[in-house]
């Protein structure tokens, strides 16, 4: 029998707001197991104590923030909007079902003005790791690395070219004196110093967002992105560093200043990483050696002519220091040039009449010339690590930690794209997303 259901939205009701959120709603969880206080302290100092209008509580800001990342509500606007409506959002907030909202250009202001160019959202994020390790679910000893692209608030089209100098990198002092002593080793004069002048190189360089990267990568999209180089610790999943690029920065750039960095911050005793094959260069298996860090580096196929020789067809006799070729014929060392190459180079009079020559080499002199860098001893020990019983498991662990990662915050935190222009805004976008998820981590575990 249909019945006629009188409308109730009228009738005046006592009601706690506490009763009308569920018992296991995750804002519930978060609320138990997340400790806010340290943000009034935090930013205290961006306030005056005595003298203008009353300010947004910072804690309640920040708690809407959060709220944004952790359900994936892109817009300030839109998230405003659901605060009104949402009764968990209202107790999650300390406010009452009649309690006035704040505006969103409220919210935008602070947020923008306020702490802007500060360090406050790298202090919110390590915070939140620092609860994460007070509860153990932090191991600091097993870390994966990875990064992940976010789109720019630009079209790829609106560019320019221009020329910007090539920063030098930080391992460049400690190769410099490797390559000194290795030439002194085999007998070589010591480089003179390098003429000081200016290294440029051509980007493409947005209109619209200059401080993003233009990205070209195999399986990539192209175009203008940011990217997000994130760690991850083993034992949960916790997220325990945060760093922003453009998109055009190499993985391996700052990944070992980065390790420093968090090895620092959280006092953790790092035995082994693993990443992938993006990593797979000279200097980063040698810091890592010198670190003495267990490094599983994923593989990746070499670039490679058909119809040649491979380069690991070469055996390399290092008692003797020379390269062996496929007809057992010897590449004698030449030099060491200043990028850390050492050059071997085969004997002209043997490979004139090798019957081999085409698949060796094409050169007018017929010299075969291979390359060695002077840290490639410690690429050869890291490349035999993922063979290793030990090394398997490791590896296989980066799909379920840092892939994972990036998985829920690109599916679940709205972290596709940029929500800003400028690296800043960028970072602090990410940061809070890494700790929104953190929260979250930590909240469901410890449930």
């Amino acid at each position: 029998m249909l019945k006629e259901r009188p409308q109730t939205q009228s009738t005046l009701e006592f009601v706690s707001i506490d009763e009308l959120v569920p018992s296991d709603h995750l804002l519930r969880k978060i609320d138990r197991t997340i400790d806010f206080t340290f943000l009034h302290d935090l930013v205290k100092d961006f306030y005056c104590a005595d003298n203008g209008r009353p300010a947004l509580d910072p804690t309640l800001m920040f708690k809407l923030l959060f709220i944004g990342y952790l359900f994936g509500i892109r817009s300030e606007r839109q998230l405003i909007r659901e605060v009104q409506v949402n009764v968990a959002y209202r107790w999650f907030l300390g406010l009452g079902l009649t309690d006035k909202v704040p505006d969103a250009s409220t919210l935008s202001a602070n947020r923008t003005r306020r702490f802007k160019e500060s360090d406050v959202y790298q202090k919110i994020f390590d915070e939140i790791v620092l609860q994460a390790m007070k509860k153990k679910l932090v191991s600091g000893h097993t870390f994966y690395t990875d990064s992940t692209h976010l789109k720019a608030n630009a079209n790829k089209k609106h560019f320019q070219k221009v020329l910007v100098e090539q920063s030098r990198q930080a391992y460049m002092d400690e190769l410099d004196q490797a390559v000194e002593v290795d030439r002194i080793l085999h007998g070589k004069k010591p480089l003179p110093p390098e003429k000081v002048k200016d290294k440029t190189r051509e980007i493409k360089q947005s209109t619209t967002d200059p401080e993003s990267g233009y990205m070209v990568r195999d399986t990539k999209p192209k175009g203008f992105f940011y990217l997000d180089h994130r760690t991850v610790d083993a034992r949960c999943n916790i997220i325990t560093d945060v760093h922003v690029t453009a998109g055009n920065v190499h993985d391996a750039v700052p990944y070992l200043e980065r390790l420093d960095r968090m090895k620092d911050r959280f006092k953790f005793h790092v035995t082994s990483v693993g990443l992938d094959a993006g990593y797979f260069t000279s200097a980063v298996c040698h810091g890592l050696e010198e670190r003495h860090i267990y490094a599983v580096v994923g593989y990746r196929r070499p670039t490679h002519k058909k119809g040649f020789f491979y380069k690991r067809e070469y055996q390399y006799d290092a008692q003797n220091d020379v390269y062996i070729c496929p007809q057992g014929q010897s590449l004698i060392y030449k030099t060491t040039s200043r990028e850390g190459y050492r050059h071997y180079n085969s004997d002209r009079t043997i490979c004139q009449s090798c019957p081999e020559k085409k698949g060796c080499t094409t050169n007018k002199d017929s010299v075969k010339t291979l390359t060695r860098h002077v840290w490639e001893d410690s690429k050869e020990r890291v490349n035999e690590h993922r063979l290793t019983p030990a090394g398997k498991i490791i590896y296989a662990r980066r799909k379920e930690t840092v892939e994972r990662s990036f998985a829920d915050a690109k599916e679940l935190h709205g972290y596709r794209y940029a929500r800003f222009i400028g690296i800043d805004k960028v970072s602090s976008q990410c940061l809070l997303t890494a700790a929104a998820q953190n929260m979250k981590k930590i909240a469901l575990m410890l449930s």
